[in-house]
């Protein structure tokens, strides 16, 4: 029997509570997006989209932490629905541009509600669900510096043993 109080323990890694929290609102994404024929990337792609306008893949790549091999698929299936259109930039062809079409627009207005009826479904109020995303965005940056100071540490060769204690911050 596991001791309540081991670091542990599953239940009390905050990677596990994360890596659930994003299972769980992926599930209720996928359910409040049925009938759109949009999974949750394709809806953040529009969203970015509607956002900022034409990007390159490279762009849209970083504003949605995906890499190209990711996005590439999610483009090609948004652009066979007829949501979105790429093309080569006539200045450097190797860079591809990418927009909403018309219906793609359209969709994304249609969507609209779409963050308030997430926040129905949840119970938490825009207060909650903001400082929320305040406190995952602290996370995913720390965390983010954290591992780059890690990898070039390991790539310099002065990475600590496995089992080791981790690092305070990106620079400890």
């Amino acid at each position: 029997m596991a001791d309540a109080a081991d670091p542990l323990r599953h239940d009390r890694q905050l990677c596990f509570a994360v890596y659930a929290a994003s299972r769980a609102l992926t599930g209720l994404y996928r359910e409040l997006l049925a009938g759109t024929g949009l999974t949750y990337p394709q809806y953040l792609v529009l969203l970015v989209l509607g956002e900022r306008g034409t990007l390159s893949v490279k762009e849209l790549g970083t504003a949605l932490r995906l890499d190209s091999g990711t996005l590439s698929p999610l483009l090609r299936r948004l652009e066979e629905a007829g949501l979105v259109r790429r093309r080569r930039e006539a200045a450097d062809d190797r860079v591809v541009l990418v927009s909403a079409t018309p219906e793609g627009a359209a969709l994304r207005a249609r969507l609209r509600g779409t963050p308030g009826r997430l926040l129905r479904a949840t119970g938490m109020t825009a207060a909650e669900a903001a400082e929320l995303r305040t406190a995952l965005d602290h996370l995913t940056d720390s965390a983010g510096a954290a591992a780059a100071g890690l990898r070039a540490r390991r790539t310099a060769g002065a990475g600590a043993p496995a089992g080791g204690s981790a690092p305070e911050g990106p620079d400890r």
